[in-house]
């Protein structure tokens, strides 16, 4: 039996319930949402069973959204994920196209889905794509804004407490009409002209220019892609020759154009949805770590190069699809490893500036909503509040979360410490430390590594990559 402090099994065993005889599976489109249903065959001790729950999230018109009001819904927003049956407890993988989860916002997810499920919430993952035409939901920053006065004013509670009890049914329902897994894909495709770094270094060592994820900046333009991880990973779920779901992996910011209050999905979400239509398989994106990766070297902001570069990561998502390899695998291939860390705090987070500067009647509405954001992650940490670093195995491929806005050095790092195998990073799980950074970032200067953006120090890097390392070995 495998030992260590990120290793964490159940002696508990499945219960009788999820020994169901599995029928031959049906996919059926109902309102748009993929049902998948069992129809025949029977369940053994030696296969995983996989569940898909696909909800609609998309925040009525007036709701706030990340920069403004929701003012037109251009596509709709959706939670996407996983159950993962095995031997153990169940495990939940989700993805939600919005632009953060956090603190209290984060627990509320947690909890509600591993109650679904019939699981722990610490065997429970929540992304979100980070669409900045997206939603944000964290109840702890929304009760400081409500002590002073800006109560609603980024949060419609009433909405996100109704999103996330649909999406604990359709995880519940996903759970009882789980499919058997008899092999496991992989494939990958090099996206072309999509990501580029967002911080150019000048001869001096520090940021020279920060290329947005729209720029129309000739010299940002002109600029190097920089340091990217280039690579579209897909991962699918088989049940002999069903493919029962699609999962893609990339790093970057998922925005062309936003902040007006037009809700979308954005590009990532405009690919995902065309592959799933022309497929007809449940296709989940989850945003790698790509804290300092845009698509602002070939994004100008304009509406129609949305559509530019969704066709360009679609056109990378089928490639991996064609190059994917089928592997069987057993539930005696799957492991769930996880790892608990506190992130070290920034030593700009002072709650009585904090405090002051909420309490200040001079202070702007968005000055005030950082203050209660950087508030937010301070008293949660000085309670002990840990973050989440977690890993799903499956055979040679390994499904790692990691928290906040993290740089893309944290991916590469992940990779290289499973030589010859497939890591598979998926950030923007817990968004309540804003931007996570390298070490050397914080003396470079730059948006990502200023106190507005960052609530971490740059000791947070030791702290990441040993939680990394534990959860990849």
């Amino acid at each position: 039996m495998k030992t260590g402090t990120s290793w964490i099994k159940s002696k508990q065993m499945r219960r009788s319930k999820q020994f169901l005889l599995a029928l031959p599976v049906s996919l059926l489109l109902i309102s748009g949402l993929f049902i998948l249903t069992n129809t025949g065959c029977s369940n053994t001790s030696n296969k995983l069973k996989v569940g898909i729950f696909i909800t609609d999230v998309t925040p009525p018109i007036g709701s706030p959204v990340a920069y403004a009001d929701a003012r037109s819904i251009v596509d709709s927003l959706r939670a996407k994920g996983i159950v993962i049956l095995s031997d153990e407890e169940p495990v939940v993988l989700c993805s939600v196209d919005w632009i953060g989860i956090g603190n209290e916002g984060q627990d509320a997810w947690r909890e509600s889905l591993a109650k679904a499920a019939g699981t722990s919430t610490d065997r429970v993952v929540v992304h979100t794509v980070h669409q900045h035409d997206g939603v944000s939901c964290d109840f702890t920053v929304e009760s400081i804004l409500d002590e002073y006065g800006l109560g609603g004013w980024k949060s419609d509670t009433t909405f996100l407490r109704s999103a996330i009890q649909s999406v604990a049914a359709a995880v519940e329902q996903a759970k009882q009409n789980a499919l058997p897994v008899t092999h496991l894909g992989f494939g990958q495709a090099m996206v072309e002209k999509v990501a580029s770094n967002r911080r150019i270094i000048g001869e001096d060592g520090l940021v020279k220019i920060t290329r947005w994820s729209r720029t129309t900046d000739s010299a940002a333009i002109a600029a190097p892609e920089g340091l990217i991880d280039p690579w579209l990973k897909c991962i699918s779920f088989w049940n002999e020759d069903q493919a029962i779901a699609v999962l893609n992996y990339y790093a970057t910011h998922p925005m062309s154009h936003y902040g007006q209050g037009d809700v979308s999905s954005d590009f990532p979400g405009i690919a995902r949805d065309r592959r799933e239509k022309k497929l007809g398989i449940p296709h989940i994106y989850f945003s790698g770590a790509g804290g300092n990766i845009t698509a602002g070297k070939y994004n100008d902001g304009s509406p129609e190069n949305r559509h530019v570069l969704a066709a360009r990561l679609e056109k990378a998502m089928r490639e991996a699809w064609e190059k994917t390899e089928k592997t069987p695998i057993t539930v005696s291939d799957f492991d769930w490893y996880k790892s608990e860390v506190m992130l070290p705090l920034s030593e700009h987070l002072v709650e009585e500036e904090l405090v002051a500067r909420l309490s200040d009647p001079k202070s702007d509405s968005t000055s005030k909503l950082v203050a209660a954001d950087h508030l937010a992650w301070l008293r949660r940490t000085q309670e002990g509040h840990k973050v989440n670093v977690s890993s799903a195995r499956f055979g040679n491929v390994w499904l790692l979360s990691l928290p906040g806005e993290t740089f893309i050095e944290y991916q590469l790092a992940a990779q290289e410490i499973r030589p010859g195998e497939h890591v598979c990073t998926a950030a923007y799980e817990e968004y309540g430390p804003g931007y996570v950074c390298t070490e050397i970032a914080y003396s470079q200067g730059g948006y990502e590594s200023s106190e507005r953006a960052s609530c971490v120090s740059p000791g947070v890097e030791k702290v990441l990559l040993a939680a990394i390392t534990d959860v990849l070995k």
